[in-house]
């Protein structure tokens, strides 16, 4: 299938594309590496007024290190992370999500801000960034705002942003020497989206011991305190947590999520 007509604008700053957005009434779509939003156009899923292309502002493309975090811009690609391109302060585990991302034709031009902002349930970023504390900086008409990441995607789908504002950057907090991760994502064959996802991150040294349920029917459930799946892989307190992420309804669904927390456990990088 072919999308349906549509105007197409491509400003080289953010102001400008708030402007478009702004003034388009609901009726635009932002397009970042368009890698999601591409397939949805040719299927008529999405059809906008006007496709707003993001990619020239230069703004979305930098990064930036401060004394506790990274910044990315929101456009900066999966592969640019998965070949070292952009600092990692995450130890490895941003590199290392980016790398198992669908396949290398996608990751060159799928972009961390898209995906976020796509909000798929299975995809990667939308677990991996609220394992990390990220918050997302947002720029709308009535100026710049952040939001936790853990509160950014509302649903399937669906997210914090209004129909006038652009996800700008994600800052993401430095883990420190001792930290420690795991992450285990589960797909039928390669490049697909995950079924489950499980990931684990302990940092004592912030005083961060988490663990994190992904690919759910909505939104990735965070375990606050998850000493009990690092120090000791306690099975009825984790399908517990499954059943409060949604998935008791299913025997099939509670299983394979339950191996990929206990397999992201097993797989937590030495101190």
């Amino acid at each position: 299938m072919k999308p349906v007509a549509f105007d197409y604008e491509a400003p080289t700053d953010l102001a400008t594309a708030v402007g478009l957005l702004e003034r388009s009434d609901g009726s635009a779509k932002v397009m970042a590496g368009g890698q999601s939003l591409g397939p949805m156009l040719n299927l008529r899923l999405a059809q906008p007024a006007l496709l707003v292309d993001v990619r020239g502002i230069s703004e979305l493309h930098d990064v930036s290190e401060s004394d506790g975090n990274v910044v990315f811009g929101s456009c900066v690609t999966h592969a640019a992370i998965e070949d070292g391109k952009v600092p990692d302060g995450t130890r490895g585990l941003m590199r290392t999500v980016a790398a198992d991302i669908a396949y290398r034709a996608v990751r060159n031009r799928g972009t961390i801000g898209g995906s976020l902002c796509h909000a798929d349930p299975a995809a990667d970023w939308v677990s991996v960034l609220v394992l990390l504390s990220a918050v997302a900086v947002i720029e709308g008409p009535e100026g710049r705002r952040e939001v936790d990441v853990e509160r950014f995607m509302t649903g399937p789908f669906s997210t914090a942003l209004t129909e006038s504002e652009v996800l700008v950057a994600l800052r993401i907090p430095r883990l420190s020497a001792r930290a420690r991760w795991g992450h285990y994502k589960f797909c039928r064959k390669p490049g697909e989206f995950a079924e489950a996802i499980g990931a684990v991150l302990v940092d004592p040294d912030r005083g961060v011991c988490r663990a994190l349920i992904g690919a759910t029917h909505g939104t990735p459930h965070v375990i606050a305190d998850a000493h009990f799946v690092v120090e000791r892989f306690d099975s009825e307190r984790a399908y517990a947590a499954i059943d409060e992420a949604g998935l008791a309804g299913d025997p099939y669904e509670r299983q394979v999520h339950h191996a990929a927390l206990k397999r992201a456990a097993s797989r937590l990088t030495a101190p």
